[in-house]
Parts: C-alpha cells; structure tokens; sequence
C-alpha cells in the first residue's frame, strides 16, 4: 500500500466518524474495492492521523473555520471537512516527513475524488492560506 491510500482510509474514518460510524480500516478498505490489505505500516499511519486529528480537532477545526472565508463550519460538506482535517494534521504536525505541498495535492486529489464540482478549489483555497500564513510546526 501507499500513504496515498492510507490517507484516503483515514480520510474515510474521518467521514465515519463524524457520522457516528465506528469503521475499521480494514472495512473501510473494503468499502473502497482496493486490492490486498493495509499493510502494518499503512495501519500505524492511519492511527497515528487518527489520533492527532483527535487530539488536535480543536485547533483543526478552528483553523478550518477561520480560513473559509463566508462558510461557517456547520455548512462545509461532511467529505471535505473530513479531507481537511486530515491533510492540516499533517502540515502541523507531520511536517518532518510529509512535505506541505505533498499533503495539499493528495488532499486536493481526495476532493476531486470524493467531492463535490468545486470541493478541490475550496480545499486547495484553504489549505493553501493555511500554509502561507500560520507557522508549521
């Protein structure tokens, strides 16, 4: 497997639970009709995704709300929330080994993929302001 679909199942958990859902990566694999398994390092990634956008929703989210501009944060679609807080996590936080370019593109990719006709400019637009104007850790 790849980052790339570790990112897309931790995005898909990410989703889930913001609906009350309680996945695993595994299902949410299958769900996706990808071949083979997550491999151990894929899982470590997408736990380790999961519980920083766990321990750091509040500033996420705060972030989220502040850069879309004219959206309040209840309106933003479910998909390209959870696509957000999966890709501002990185920035801040994986910064060591996940390039902020690398996480905008496979963010940008995701809404594409998963998002509405305009979700990849609205998520390249915040996540862009993001990474220009707040200081990556």
């Amino acid at each position: 497997m790849s980052r790339t679909t570790a990112r897309e199942v931790a995005m898909m958990l990410q989703f889930s639970s913001m609906l009350g859902g309680e996945d695993t990566p595994e299902r949410v694999l299958e769900k996706t009709e990808e071949i083979g398994k997550l491999d151990a390092e894929d899982i470590t990634y997408i736990d380790q995704i999961m519980e920083g956008v766990r321990l750091h929703a509040e500033r996420i989210d705060e972030l989220i709300s502040r850069y879309s501009k004219d959206w309040a944060i209840e309106r933003i679609a479910r998909v390209d929330f959870s696509i957000l807080r999966v890709a501002i996590f990185e920035m801040l936080y994986r910064g060591e080994d996940v390039p902020t370019g690398a996480a905008i593109n496979e963010a940008v990719e995701l809404a594409k993929r998963y998002g509405g006709e305009r979700s990849y400019a609205f998520i390249n637009g915040i996540l862009g302001s993001i990474a220009r104007e707040v200081p990556l850790e």
